[in-house]
């Protein structure tokens, strides 16, 4: 039995890596960060070129029906490249949703499209794991009231699929008379995210699963924000080594000072085993869906405390070049800062996962 990638998967990975490498420096990111550039750039005509944007799309529908694992190596090349493209949302969790529940009509006229990276869908169910003061989004059985917060691929999104109180998923066009959609500023600006304010919407409520769906989601979402994070923290890793073995002080490369080796070794030892935790996260979620929920509560809480041990330890390695916009290191720094809280910090998650193994009662 193998434990790693298949063949595909590997080809799939070093596909992404080189089309990142060409078309996503940190210039690139930079510009787009600041907003320069538009998010919808080259990079996201090569990633279509690739056909990344159906990967989850069903084949019925023209899309490839690939694996929760290939979204994950997909995932974490783009948190690697720190890429400011739309992909857990509009991509994954737009299309599952879809696939899942979704009426004929809607599937008919979106998956074809959200394929060909003519549509984008964003996704917004952060109120299915805590609802913040004045959150939440109510359904009286015709129209939706209420505020969703981060908005996954909120930027130029076409519709959006909302959770409300109860878990079930809405389909809400984008010109939907009573919505009003705000831009959200995040610490990490690599990404696009929003809040959706609805008043009196009508919109068309996915099939009626008791919440199973926006589970679902939330499963697909927090392992691809682990699989994201652990590209960001490789990429954190592998800065601070060359880093070290190109600075000197006292006329020798700090690398060569034994509290440097330590921090650095300590950073590949804490990361290393999260890759066979996400991967089998991510494997569970299509072969093992009765275990699903708990290792992905599982990845998700562990990465997110792992990574920002990489992330403060590796700017610790530059010293004071870490914190300046020249080298860029904030950018992962920020990126596994936003992986780590949305869809749940560790604290909640660990929560969640021990209610789930009958340690403790929802509250």
């Amino acid at each position: 039995m193998d434990f790693g990638l298949s063949q595909d998967q590997q080809m799939l990975c070093d596909a992404i890596s080189r089309t990142l490498a060409d078309t996503c420096p940190l210039d690139h990111v930079r510009e787009c960060a600041e907003g320069t550039v538009p998010f919808i750039d080259r990079v996201r005509s090569a990633l279509g070129e690739l056909g990344i944007w159906g990967m989850m799309v069903p084949e019925q529908h023209g899309g490839l029906g690939m694996t929760m694992l290939d979204a994950a190596v997909v995932a974490e090349q783009l948190g690697y490249a720190v890429a400011p493209v739309p992909f857990i949302g509009a991509h994954v969790l737009a299309p599952l949703a879809l696939a899942q529940c979704g009426s004929e009509e809607l599937k008919a006229h979106w998956l074809p499209r959200i394929a060909k990276g003519e549509a984008q869908i964003a996704v917004a169910i952060a109120e299915t794991v805590e609802i913040r003061d004045r959150a939440g989004v109510d359904f009286d059985g015709a129209k939706l009231d209420g505020t969703a917060l981060f908005a996954l691929d909120f930027l130029e999104a076409d519709a959006f699929l909302v959770a409300d109180t109860a878990g079930r998923i809405h389909f809400v066009p984008g010109d939907a008379a009573g919505l009003e959609k705000v831009s959200l500023t995040t610490i990490d600006r690599t990404r696009s995210v929003g809040e959706l304010r609805f008043s009196g919407v009508t919109g068309e409520a996915l099939a009626d699963d008791d919440g199973c769906t926006s589970r679902r989601l939330r499963d697909a979402g927090r392992v691809l924000l682990s699989a994201d994070s652990l590209g960001a923290g490789q990429a954190m890793i592998e800065k601070a080594v060359d880093y070290a073995g190109q600075r000197e002080q006292f006329g020798r490369v700090i690398g060569s000072f034994q509290a440097v080796k330590h921090m650095c070794a300590e950073m590949a030892a804490r990361h290393e085993p999260c890759r066979s935790l996400v991967w089998y996260a991510a494997h569970a979620f299509d072969a093992t869906p009765d275990e699903a929920s708990l290792v992905a509560c599982h990845a998700k809480s562990h990465t997110g405390e792992v990574h920002r041990f990489v992330a403060r330890t590796s700017t610790e390695v530059h010293g004071g070049m870490g914190f300046t916009d020249l080298l860029g290191l904030h950018f992962w720094f920020k990126r596994i800062g936003f992986d780590r809280q949305v869809l749940g910090g560790p604290e909640a998650v660990r929560a969640e996962a021990a209610a789930l193994q009958g340690w403790t009662q929802v509250a």
